[in-house]
């Protein structure tokens, strides 16, 4: 999990225009760290590309139906994580392990025509909303969701100090639910539908529904959430 005085991103000088790393089974989520081993030859050539410049990588999720087209172009869900290579290291047989911060949820608006083996997008950086009319509401869902939480927290003596400062601290409501919907042990339509959902207060909800469905759910030996810290992901 990366300090949240690191999450801080200028998107001041972003063209919106992004690299798709697209995979079947894994959502991002901005404010988290996502290790990446990447070994396909056309995602090795998009990894250079980012290193040589902005260092900005688009996690999305592939469609339903993605198998029989996974070497092309198969349809991608609507909405992806931007995200930033912070540490980046080439192996011997070539392929590269990558830690990833997520940044910012975006919604992809056009694929660009094929330029190079990977492939691109024109993207708009979706922010968190917070509606007005229930700001009475956040200090209620933010207490809601930390209980929740704590009530299906595995033993994880490898991330207590971390998850102790994110549980104990005045964390924003919306990275709360991105933290903990990266760490839920869910399918990755809802993870997506999460990553979706711009309205916090809304998304919150969602996660409560997640959390309480684990809590009813869960079994000895169960820990209702993902591994964590997460293992590195393959292409």
């Amino acid at each position: 999990m990366a300090s949240f005085e690191d999450l801080s991103f200028s998107f001041q000088d972003f063209a919106g225009k992004a690299r798709l790393f697209p995979l079947p089974n894994l959502v991002l989520f901005p404010h988290v760290m996502q290790p990446l081993h990447v070994f396909e030859p056309r995602y090795r050539e998009l990894l250079e590309d980012a290193l040589a410049g902005d260092r900005l990588i688009a996690m999305a999720l592939l469609a339903p139906g993605w198998q029989p087209q996974y070497d092309g172009r198969p349809p991608l869900r609507p909405v992806a994580c931007l995200g930033r290579i912070t540490t980046c290291h080439r192996l011997d047989d070539g392929t590269f392990n990558v830690l990833l911060l997520g940044l910012s949820r975006v919604q992809l608006l056009e694929e660009l025509e094929p330029a190079r083996s990977f492939r691109e997008a024109r993207v708009e950086i979706c922010d968190d909303c917070y509606p007005l009319q229930e700001a009475a509401e956040l200090a209620v869902l933010q207490r809601r969701l930390r209980q929740a939480f704590l009530k299906i927290l595995p033993m994880l003596p490898e991330a207590q100090e971390q998850l102790d400062q994110i549980l104990g601290s005045d964390v924003p409501l919306g990275i709360l639910t991105d933290v903990i919907g990266y760490m839920l042990d869910i399918d990755v339509d809802a993870k997506e539908a999460l990553l979706a959902e711009c309205n916090v207060h809304r998304r919150t909800e969602l996660l409560l529904d997640h959390l309480s469905a684990a809590a009813a759910d869960r079994q000895p030996g169960k820990t209702g959430t993902a591994a964590f810290p997460p293992q590195f992901s393959a292409n």
